[in-house]
């Protein structure tokens, strides 16, 4: 008896791959099955599923054999997690116990096993996939549900199978009792931009064209924007209405993010090529939102990578929620620090919030009466902090439509129109930044080194955003911010250089709540 046996798999850690050496030793005396190398229940738990799925493949069951079987899963410091391992521990099981043979060298094994040997499919394949290149390991065998997810990597060998003996006939030297069988490779997945249908078109909004002029302005440089307004006046459809204009991702853009919500398990389609909208209820907790817990896992601020992160009803969040947004808006990225390590996770995103001028919706709206006293009013506006309102680009007051206008206005301009300006304006960012030493995409990304160098202004130009920024007390980060929201709206205009209208209408964006 051979006793020992090496495979090797890989599982998910934060939001990339990790790879896991299998090792199984086999030796005599009375039964044992033992898993080491910081294993979660889920793990655990495989020694059931692997038993069940090799007597259901055609072979002896560990369990039926007085023997010993030890599987170690290295790193041993790296705790193991989910039920990723199944298909490595059955083939290392019966390559030890010389059942089969074959050079597990350069092959990668992923699944969780049924107890009839199926193979049941997983999450975050995509992360798995991206890491065993990086390894160097070319060769995947995985659940038939997730190759094609799989194959989206150039360069790869995918094989899905359905069940654990199709993957031991198609690498096993055949027995006498084994047909050969070969698991089709499954052909590369080809990428491709998808049209997305939204639920709402900015055509379907009739009225309101400053506020979506304003949400034109923030697709194009990807800024920050708060909406205000009393109850029913549009600001949820506008925010659905924002998703439709915005371009589709890249292919590396698309690559992250589809990786991202691998991971998470929010992959509904196998490739993400539109920009993920996410809009979590004002009751979510700080780790939904933040992310966190024990073992950190990616929250809503990262679900919204290369996306939109819509908070509706804004001040109603949890304080801490609000004021921890701080780094993700300012950096792009969240720190998570716990105990046994810290963690970053990308968060990319254009933040797009709506709130009512007041706690009951009325507060300065013609012909309805506030209910809220002197004492409401405050505590309601300082939920909203001064750093916080420092990082909001655009400030845009949602006022209610006329009744009689709402079926005599005429239609405007549909979401593909506007986005054909946000395109263009996204070229010319894209041609500015090429030869960047970091990789931008936006306006909204660029740091005061960069501002400093794309964003010449004239005396003029100049004279009239400095006098504003003392009349209005801007920090010295809305000062920048209204730079790069100028620079925007100048793209939008195809215009080289930032004009005087151009800083004025960036101006009038920055939150009234601060002044």
């Amino acid at each position: 008896m051979k006793t020992f046996a090496r495979m090797y798999t890989a599982q998910p850690h934060l939001l990339r791959g990790a790879l896991i050496t299998v090792e199984v030793d086999v030796s005599r005396g009375l039964h044992a099955f033992s898993i080491v190398g910081l294993p979660d229940k889920a793990v655990e738990e495989s020694r059931d599923r692997v038993s069940s799925a090799i007597k259901h493949s055609g072979y002896d069951s560990p369990k039926s054999q007085n023997i010993k079987i030890v599987v170690s899963l290295s790193p041993a410091d790296l705790k193991k997690e989910g039920s990723f391992f199944d298909v490595a521990i059955a083939l290392a099981y019966l390559r030890a116990m010389e059942t089969i043979d074959f050079n597990p060298e350069g092959k990668l094994f992923l699944g969780e096993l049924a107890l009839n040997g199926e193979l049941r499919p997983l999450k975050g394949t995509l992360a798995l996939v991206q890491e065993a290149k990086r390894q160097g390991v070319m060769e995947i065998f995985l659940p038939k549900a997730n190759a094609k997810e799989a194959a989206l990597i150039e360069g790869m060998h995918i094989y899905g199978a359905e069940t654990l003996s199709e993957i031991v006939a198609h690498i096993a030297k055949p027995q006498k009792r084994m047909l050969p069988i070969f698991i089709a490779e499954q052909p590369p997945t080809p990428i491709v931009h998808e049209v997305t249908r939204h639920a709402v078109d900015m055509r379907d909004i009739r009225g309101q064209e400053a506020v979506k002029r304003g949400l034109e302005i923030a697709a194009a440089g990807g800024h920050n924007v708060l909406m205000s307004g009393p109850p029913g006046t549009g600001k949820t459809m506008l925010a659905r209405a924002y998703a439709s204009i915005l371009p589709s991702l890249s292919i590396d853009e698309a690559l992250e993010v589809t990786g991202i919500h691998s991971i998470a398990g929010t992959l509904e389609t196998d490739f993400m090529t539109t920009p993920p909208f996410r809009s979590p209820h004002n009751t979510a907790s700080y780790v939904s939102i933040i992310g966190g817990g024990a073992t950190p896992k990616p929250g809503e601020v990262t679900l919204a990578h290369r996306g939109v992160l819509f908070l509706d009803e804004f001040p109603e969040f949890d304080r801490r929620v609000i004021e921890s947004l701080r780094q993700p808006l300012e950096d792009r990225i969240v720190s998570i620090a716990r105990a046994k390590g810290t963690a970053q996770f990308p968060s990319h995103f254009s933040l797009v919030a709506a709130m009512n001028p007041c706690p009951c919706g009325n507060a300065g709206i013609k012909g309805k009466h506030c209910r809220c006293g002197p004492n409401d009013l405050a505590r309601y506006k300082r939920r909203l902090s001064g750093p916080i309102l420092d990082r909001i680009d655009i400030a845009l007051s949602v006022l209610p439509v006329e009744y009689t206008a709402l079926d005599g206005l005429p239609e405007g301009e549909s979401s593909e129109t506007i986005r054909q300006r946000i395109i263009r304006a996204r070229d010319i960012q894209a041609e500015r930044f090429k030869n960047n030493e970091r990789p931008l995409r936006t306006n909204s990304a660029m740091n005061a080194r960069e501002i400093a160098r794309y964003i010449p202004l004239k005396d003029d130009v100049r004279k009239i955003l400095t006098e504003s920024a003392e009349r209005l007390g801007l920090s010295a980060r809305a000062y920048h911010r209204t730079q790069k929201l100028a620079r925007t709206i100048a793209d939008i205009s195809g215009s080289p250089d930032v004009e005087v209208a151009h800083v004025l209408e960036a101006i009038q964006y920055r939150p009234k709540m601060q002044q």
